[in-house]
């Protein structure tokens, strides 16, 4: 990392070493951790950030905690979230993902969003799909989600641009699921803004709710290397399945 850009917290740095161990091989699918005193000892770190790392760790899968035992690995644990960027219908809707009904599948100029996360020219075209994803309850979820121009695709990521013009029943995925699917190969990497809002009048009435509803406006920008190629605004109003979030500066 560039010298004066933002630093890990420690407890992000422990988490990595921790899972890196586990997916090397260090620590095998079913194999039990070495006691918390022991493993801060091997670790070099004190008892509360490891505490809070293996909390994370267990939180994302990688680890069970079982009673008399202690903390094992996982038989199959999943890869990193830093790892896998995943389609959102997925993230929230777990076993059983939830359904997109695509609203409008357009073409626009860009917006002061995408001109700032997209670092879109004046004039350019870039795709715009809106979606509602819905689960058993009905509505959950409201997004906007933009691809970056064509000619960036076909520079930075072909199989993304190809995608998008070919995916078939576009209606009933998300942008974010096409992208994940064109790039197996293709390392990407994603930031996501969590901010609190009310719905409003539009938003509320496409999700069927007042709009005066509290929600969660998460906004996500995907990268290959350096270059962003997907950004998107997520409102994920008061009731819509839980999102699992890790915090890091």
């Amino acid at each position: 990392m560039a010298a004066g850009g933002p630093q890990r917290r420690p407890v992000v740095a422990l988490y990595e070493r921790i899972a890196d161990a586990i997916h090397d091989g260090t620590y095998p699918p079913g194999c039990t951790l070495p006691s918390e005193p022991k493993l801060a000892g091997e670790l070099g770190v004190s008892r509360p950030a490891l505490r809070e790392a293996l909390l994370l760790l267990q939180e994302d899968g990688l680890l069970t905690v079982r009673r008399g035992v202690g903390r094992t690995v996982n038989a199959h644990p999943p890869r990193r979230g830093f790892e896998q960027v995943r389609a959102l219908e997925e993230l929230l809707g777990g076993a059983a993902p939830l359904r997109v009904r695509g609203l409008l599948r357009t073409v626009e100029e860009p917006t002061d969003f995408t001109t700032q996360h997209l670092l879109a020219p004046a004039g350019a075209e870039l795709r715009f799909w809106e979606s509602v994803l819905v689960g058993e309850a009905g509505p959950a979820v409201l997004s906007h989600e933009w691809a970056a121009a064509d000619a960036v695709l076909e520079r930075v990521h072909p199989a993304f641009a190809e995608a998008l013009r070919t995916a078939a029943a576009a209606e009933r995925t998300s942008m974010l699921a096409v992208l994940a699917g064109a790039s197996r190969g293709v390392p990407l990497a994603a930031h996501s803004a969590v901010t609190a809002t009310l719905l409003g009048r539009r938003r509320g009435e496409q999700l069927g709710r007042s709009a005066d509803t509290p929600a969660v406006l998460v906004t996500q920008v995907v990268r290959v290397g350096e270059t962003p190629v997907l950004a998107a605004k997520h409102m994920l109003p008061t009731g819509a399945p839980a999102l699992p979030v890790l915090q890091s500066n």
